[in-house]
């Protein structure tokens, strides 16, 4: 087997990253006769057998795994059920539970039938679709008091052309409406859809066998878990590129999402990391080559999506964005520029900065370390250069200069860390423990493996607190849990991406099989998978946890435990959680930040709830005024506590979000990092206290 790695590897993408993908291949007639191969059928029985032998959780290729692939495999091909009728589906039915058994044998055919027939399915519906836009954008009546149900995973499969008719009636309609609103004239909306729906027929044509055996196989890898995948030659390569650096991108994870590309997570300090405009759950809609015309991708397959924003160092691509701060139904997209090149060592290294509070009445300085990445040069290790970089040698390098500035305490900032190195996860652990075990690691077999910092005394024992987000993942769990196990520091902010597992990959005969082979567990024998690492006190999130993490993702292992590794120890911090959380819950009711946060999550949450949308224009503009309304009386709120002057309108801020420079805000000016500080110096202040009487 080749490329053993950790979790962690996400973090190593430097280019574009592929998770579990959604193939939405599109084809034309000549689909018909496309077969599986004999090097797929071998491919196909390779994987069967890899996964029953080598996969972590071992489950048995049976009728209940049959029933997995099935249901997957219709949600990758239709989750909107707008394709499919009921009549595709009683006749797939007979199918429901035989999988398994078509698998063992390398028989195909039934998952490349049900493909055909999609395809079959979308062609009808973008003729459809195309006819209705012929008849002229400006003949549509928006006057009609119409909805359409746009959240319909658990919609019934529509009887009949009749009804798929009036479904797609509905969505070309509101497909015109939002353009409409999005300030596009009827002539450039008219251009912009019919390019659209006779760009998604053209691809129809485009489709190979090996487009339809790599969904189908990939349905069957990721019933296992969400991280296990089989990878056709062509993403094989492109995984390959990703896992060895040399891709030139633009550092971001990507991931398909229905008929759209989503940023899933973007590479600390990397090229879209640095412009400040592009965020995770953002939608990619369309990609162009430095000047040249806008390329819509809307429908494209993500691995296409890639090899447009892929391409040579120094170069720019433009994308068009969807913000996912957009109420759901405004289409509002923004053009953003990167520069295409690899992210650099440097760019990636561990920072300081110093933090100067006032509380009670005194003046506090508290060491602030932020981490983007669990980095190890591993060529200048090799060679033997005694200053190679990494991240444990710098932040002890920053610590020591943070002790000599008489710091009353630190705060570690691991938000938005995707991982890295596991070794550099041990060894950090290890600055702040006296000795023992770091993570465990549990293989298929049952067997667990210790990893332990055997090097006795701790390099800072001062007060800590650790600051985690959604996007806190891999590296950044391991270490996170071992400094809540051990008791060492405060966890603060929100729950972690939950990944706590380990992959492998095998070549196979005719591509690759990326696999689940261990799961990592903390020292007190919890696992970091699926649940991630809970704070001590939690922050409001600004990533909705339903679209992001492990837990948003199907089949997901689940959390559980094995024996711990370590004697339970008194925990200095619990006495206290309660009166901190209380005391933080004073402050963020007056802070700005905290309330606009908790504001705009809910006025989201709300938002996201509603399951149709008003087709009547009046209706909808109204919608839309009153939302931009709501959104401008929380900005609003939040520039008068800060001393600023009031919008007119949102738009206004948008344009001046880009343009800041946040790499030049002090500490003092981030809300959540001043809070952490803040809930340290309360603890510190309660636990001396304690201490006098």
């Amino acid at each position: 087997m080749k490329h053993f790695f950790p979790s962690t590897a996400l973090a190593l993408f430097i280019g574009i990253g592929l998770l579990p993908m959604s193939t939405n291949s599109f084809a034309a007639n000549s689909w018909d006769k496309l077969q599986p191969d004999r090097d797929e059928v071998i491919a196909s029985l390779n994987v069967v057998e890899l996964l029953k032998r080598h996969h972590y959780s071992k489950p048995p290729l049976d009728d209940a795994r049959s029933v997995i692939i099935y249901d997957s495999y219709l949600k990758l091909l239709d989750p909107s059920r707008s394709y499919f009728m009921a009549s595709d589906i009683a006749e797939f039915d007979k199918w429901k539970t035989q999988f398994d058994d078509f698998l063992k044998s390398g028989d195909l055919n039934a998952g490349f039938t049900i493909y055909k027939r999609y395809l079959d399915r979308v062609k009808a519906r973008l003729d459809f679709a195309l006819a209705e836009l012929n008849k002229g954008v400006d003949k549509i009546d928006f006057t009609a008091k119409e909805t359409l149900l746009i959240d319909r995973k658990d919609a019934p499969w529509l009887k009949n052309t009749a009804e798929l008719d009036d479904l797609w009636r509905k969505r070309v309609k509101d497909e015109v409406l939002r353009q409409k609103i999005a300030g596009k004239d009827s002539k450039q909306i008219q251009e912009t859809l019919t390019k659209r729906y006779k760009n998604q027929l053209a691809r129809l044509d485009q489709t190979r066998a090996e487009d339809i055996f790599q969904a189908y196989i990939n349905t069957f890898a990721m019933s296992y878990d969400p991280h296990t995948n089989y990878l056709s030659p062509d993403n094989a390569e492109n995984f390959d590129i990703n896992m060895s650096l040399s891709l030139e991108g633009i550092g971001a994870v990507l991931q398909s999402d229905n008929d759209q590309v989503k940023v899933v997570r973007l590479v600390p300090a990397g090229p879209a990391d640095k412009t400040k405009q592009v965020a995770p759950a953002d939608k990619i809609i369309g990609v162009a080559q430095g000047n040249k015309e806008m390329v819509d991708v809307v429908g494209w397959r993500l691995d296409e999506v890639v090899k447009l924003i892929r391409g040579p160092k120094g170069t720019v691509v433009r994308l068009e964005v969807i913000p996912a701060s957009n109420a759901p139904n405004d289409q509002t997209s923004k053009i953003v520029p990167i520069t295409r090149e690899a992210v650099k060592l440097e760019d990636q290294a561990v920072k300081k900065s110093v933090l100067n509070l006032k509380q009670d009445g005194k003046d506090y300085k508290l060491g602030v370390i932020e981490i983007p990445a669990f980095y190890l040069d591993f060529k200048a290790f090799r060679a033997g250069d005694p200053d190679y970089k990494s991240t444990t040698r710098d932040v002890k390098k920053l610590l020591t200069e943070l002790q000599k500035d008489k710091v009353d305490g630190v705060v570690i900032d691991l938000r938005n860390n995707g991982g890295g190195s596991l070794q550099e996860a041990t060894e950090l652990t290890s600055l702040f423990i006296d000795k023992g075990p770091t993570v465990l690691v549990r293989n298929a077999d049952g067997r667990v493996d210790v990893l332990e910092d055997e090097n006795p005394g701790a390099f800072y024992k001062g007060p800590m607190a650790l600051l985690v987000n959604r996007l806190s993942a891999s590296a950044s769990e391991i270490f996170a849990g071992a400094m809540q196990d051990y008791h060492r520091a405060l966890i603060i902010g929100g729950q972690t991406f939950g990944k706590g597992t380990v992959q492998t990959i095998q070549p196979l005969n005719h591509g690759e099989l990326k696999l689940t082979l261990a799961k990592f567990y903390r020292v007190s024998g919890q696992s970091t998978q699926h649940q991630g690492v809970l704070p001590d006190i939690d922050y409001p999130s600004i990533i909705d946890t339903k679209e992001i993490g492990e837990s948003a993702l199907p089949e997901a292992m689940p959390w559980d435990t094995i024996r711990a590794a370590i004697k339970p120890a008194v925990d200095p911090f619990k006495p206290y959680i309660s009166q901190l959380k209380s005391e933080h819950d004073v402050r963020s009711a007056k802070d700005a930040e905290f309330v606009f946060i908790r504001d705009k999550l809910a006025l989201a949450q709300k938002l996201m709830s509603e399951k149709t949308v008003s087709l009547n224009e009046a209706d909808r503009r109204a919608q839309h005024a009153d939302i931009e309304a709501k959104q401008l009386v929380m900005e609003n709120i939040r520039r008068k506590a800060k001393g600023e002057e009031p919008l007119k309108e949102l738009k206004k801020e948008d344009e001046d979000a880009i343009a800041a420079e946040p790499d030049k805000t002090k500490p003092e000016d981030d809300a959540y990092l001043s809070e952490t500080g803040r809930i340290l110096l309360d603890y510190l202040k309660l636990n001396t206290a304690v201490a006098k009487h």
